[in-house]
């Protein structure tokens, strides 16, 4: 076996690809929080809908999602293993206790993985899969008017079942159809089950990342007096506190304004 097959088949291999893919991630739920703070613009989904149908039209961008998605799964099956493998190697507890004991997210990352783990898989089937793989999502045409500025919103019907979106000119008016991912996200976030979902998955992420940002610096070796704590202070205040926050925002401001109606 090569060296390389050798460093990567190691549980340091392991927690490095554990470390790269996390840290890999991290960088995605920025973009993804970026892109859904759009749900807050007051334009009827426009915005929204644009970027959605950006992100699943844009082949550098659906490049990078299948690369998202190898690393939730590589991600995901190499927490398993070191956590099996961790647990076969220590099956009786220490009887004595460490003068620095782990905190409460590291000894439960499993937990908080799987919680996560099991939202992604619920998230994704109602939002990603649904649009694009089947015909339950409705269409939106949106008319902007090129001197003003103004834009108005209509529900729209494609006239042919393979339709996906279009942009076109109509005099000064830009004409934009695109699906209605908006009205999806709208509808699911007006369910109280799918709301207290959405919240406490935040909140597992929020523990997750809490100790997963640091440590994945401290596995791939990036360590230094002066830097390692601006790294703590962004793991526990922008990953661990600011991005689930904001994310949780979402369901919450759509669920009051759904029974506020």
């Amino acid at each position: 076996m090569s060296d390389f097959k050798q460093t990567f088949n190691s549980s340091l291999g392991k927690k490095l690809i554990m470390a790269l893919t996390g840290l890999f991630l991290c960088t995605f739920i920025i973009v993804h929080l970026g892109g859904n703070l759009l749900l807050f613009n007051n334009d009827n989904g426009y915005s929204f809908n644009a970027y959605a149908n950006f992100l699943t039209h844009f082949p550098p961008i659906e490049v990078i999602a299948y690369i998202l998605y190898i690393c939730i799964l590589v991600h995901a099956l190499y927490a398993l293993i070191l956590t099996v493998k961790n647990r076969k190697a220590r099956p009786i507890a220490y009887a004595a206790s460490n003068n620095s004991p782990a905190t409460w997210s590291s000894k439960n990352m499993g937990l908080l993985g799987s919680v996560l783990f099991l939202f992604i898989v619920i998230h994704m089937g109602d939002f990603w899969f649904k649009y694009k793989y089947t015909d339950s999502v409705t269409f939106k045409e949106y008319r902007t008017n090129l001197i003003t500025g103004a834009t108005t919103s209509a529900d729209y019907t494609p006239e042919y079942k393979e339709f996906e979106h279009s942009v076109s000119n109509e005099g000064n008016m830009e004409v934009v159809r695109v699906k209605n991912l908006y009205a999806t996200v709208s509808k699911s976030f007006s369910q109280p089950w799918y709301v207290a979902l959405y919240v406490i998955a935040m909140g597992a992420l929020s523990f997750h990342l809490l100790h997963g940002f640091q440590s994945a610096f401290r596995t791939v070796g990036w360590i230094h007096r002066k830097y390692t704590p601006i790294v703590e202070f962004i793991g526990t205040w922008f990953f661990a506190v600011i991005i689930p926050l904001g994310f949780a925002a979402m369901p919450i401001f759509y669920y009051i304004k759904s029974i506020a109606k």
